[in-house]
């Protein structure tokens, strides 16, 4: 979290972060970890951050509601029993669940097709959503999926997080303007929104601007504080008194008094085509979005998270949220920065924030009747501008210009397909990236370092003593049935473009910690093509493994002893030895072990 300062004593010395870890059935059960550590002083902090939580998250799920298409209190209810589910199987003791803006987005602009207008069907869809996460958070937990989450790169995420927040801005900024908008693409409705520009409501767009001027003033001069709970009773209260209700203010309306009932989605997976892609779509935001927070506080307050325990945290915040008439939630990184900032020490503070919740819901929903929508829009644009992050795109420029073009594939992507499609087009980047890189490693020409006997990369140290007749190759990579004809072109390709000819190959194994079978034989082939053409191939510095499997398809046979104390420089010392004899037949040889 950047530009985060603790202003508050340090859990580094808690000792519920120094706990042993828990075993069998505590292991997943959250609080039989932290309470049996939990002190007594600890408890007016986790008080205090529930409430500050609460007073936060009301009006962000509203906001945020809206962008689902579904009722404002749709959003309340998932605060509400998400968090409060999370306590009980989630790792972090400060990550805040509820619902957030991309998956908010996401459910909205993709329930919208399914639904065919109607609002019950639209609500069950999205708890069914809801309960399928729940199922396959479960799954992925049983088979130790976790780690899966990684191959999502850090640069597709930063491109496809900036083309969200543009896509969440567009539907805004109608409301801002006052104008009914309209449109299903970004470019659609930004051309929509430019032909109704001439209608805009000056008193809307004014009011709408002053919102969110505060909101930026309060998110940078009082961090963590819940401005926007000030800026919706602040508007609610001059609508009441002013005569700016009559200025074609649109507003929430009454909220149904009461907690959510449990209620079964009223639909089933086979009524819904493209549920299932929009429940993994969602797990996939939700999960790295939950990981990626829970991981900045954890190691803020001195303790570590177990990304495993996560899958069931947000799994049973997402069932709890598909039957209590909510939608699919997630850990976001504002929500959870404000209830770190307020002094939550421990999950009870999220089930402090659910009891205030509660409480609002059983006795102030009238109190928003009068609410605009404009705030909402206000709040909604302020908090996706941190999803822009426009320094590490600059970072990304500087240092790797391939990266920064898989980054605006998946921002273009995200525009002009839509938030699920361009969540597909992420996934596929990332896996073509990986498999890219995997299928192409790097092979290094290595010369020799001066005055040393150490080998390094030409390429890189341009000042390394190339060896006359000798290429030395180091392939950056396990050797393995996908990649190894790229490394057979390459070392063929170097061979030609060598500037004397090559009568000696040295392969250095030491950067390839796996060689399969394929690896093995292309070594064997590539070995007897260069003998056929009047070369020599060696093969140095392999692994234990990878010396097992060379042996066993025979090439020691081909390249000699394949040893683990022989090195490059051995080598190069035995060819020049055995040259120097060749061009004096006086000179003794060099025996090399």
């Amino acid at each position: 979290m950047r530009g985060a300062t603790l202003t508050r004593e340090s859990s580094v010395t808690d000792p519920v972060a120094a706990d042993p870890p828990a075993r069998g059935w505590r292991h997943a059960y959250s609080p039989a970890q932290w309470l049996r550590s939990y002190q007594p002083r600890w408890l007016a902090h986790d008080a205090i951050a529930g409430v500050t939580l609460a007073a936060y998250g009301i009006p962000v799920s509203l906001a945020y509601a809206s962008l689902a298409g579904l009722p404002p209190q749709y959003g309340i209810y998932g605060y509400l029993v998400g968090g409060l589910f999370y306590a009980l199987f989630g790792s972090s003791r400060q990550l805040a669940i509820g619902p957030t803006s991309a998956i908010s987005m996401l459910v909205g602009v993709t329930v919208a097709g399914m639904a065919g207008g109607d609002p019950a069907r639209w609500a069950s869809i999205a708890a069914l959503t809801a309960v399928l996460i729940a199922g396959m958070c479960l799954v992925a937990w049983l088979l130790r999926l976790s780690s899966l989450v990684n191959f999502i790169s850090e640069t597709i995420l930063l491109g496809f997080k900036a083309g969200a927040a543009l896509t969440i801005a567009m539907t805004q900024l109608p409301k801002l303007f006052g104008v009914k908008g309209g449109g299903e693409s970004f470019f659609e409705r930004l051309a929509v929104l430019g032909g109704q520009l001439s209608q805009t409501n000056l008193a809307v767009l004014a009011f709408g601007l002053v919102c969110v001027a505060l909101l930026v003033l309060g998110e940078k001069f009082l961090p963590g504080r819940p401005v926007a709970l000030v800026v919706v009773a602040a508007s609610i209260v001059v609508l009441s008194i002013t005569p700016l209700a009559g200025a074609g203010f649109k507003v929430v309306g009454a909220l149904p008094q009461g907690l959510p009932e449990f209620r079964l989605p009223g639909v089933r997976l086979r009524d819904v085509d493209g549920v299932i892609p929009l429940a993994f779509a969602c797990l996939l935001l939700a999960y790295v979005e939950s990981v990626s927070a829970a991981r900045a506080l954890a190691q803020q307050n001195g303790y570590e998270i177990d990304a495993r325990q996560e899958l069931l945290g947000l799994g049973a915040a997402n069932l709890a949220a598909g039957l209590f008439q909510a939608y699919p939630v997630a850990g976001g990184l504002s929500q959870s920065s404000v209830n770190d900032k307020a002094g939550a020490k421990t999950p009870l503070a999220l089930v402090f924030a659910s009891i205030a919740i509660a409480f609002c819901l059983m006795f102030l929903t009238g109190l928003l009747a009068n609410l605009p929508n404009v705030v909402l829009a206000a709040i909604v644009l302020v908090a996706v501008k941190g999803l822009v992050d426009t320094g590490e795109l600059r970072h990304v420029w500087h240092v790797n210009r391939f990266e920064f073009a898989i980054s605006m594939v998946a921002f273009a992507a995200v525009l002009m397909l839509g938030i699920l499609n361009g969540v597909i087009v992420a996934v596929l980047v990332s896996m073509l990236l990986i498999i890219r890189r995997a299928a192409h490693p790097h092979v290094a020409v290595l010369g020799r370092i001066p005055g040393t006997r150490v080998f390094s990369d030409l390429q890189r140290h341009a000042e390394n003593e190339a060896i006359a007749h000798v290429l030395t190759v180091r392939v950056e990579a396990s050797l393995l049935y996908f990649n190894v004809e790229h490394v057979r072109e390459t070392v063929w390709r170097l061979i030609r473009a060598a500037p004397e000819p090559v009568r000696l190959v040295i392969c250095d194994l030491s950067a390839s910690p796996v060689v399969d079978l394929a690896g093995a034989r292309m070594l064997k082939a590539l070995h007897d093509a260069l003998q056929a053409s009047g070369r020599v191939m060696k093969v140095v510095a392999a692994h234990a493994e990878v010396r097992d499997i060379l042996r066993a398809e025979g090439l020691e046979e081909r390249f000699g002893h394949i040893g683990r104390r022989s090195s490059v420089a051995d080598l190069v010392d035995e060819f020049e030895a055995n040259r120097n004899v060749a061009d004096d037949p006086d000179a003794a040889p060099t025996a090399t072990t």
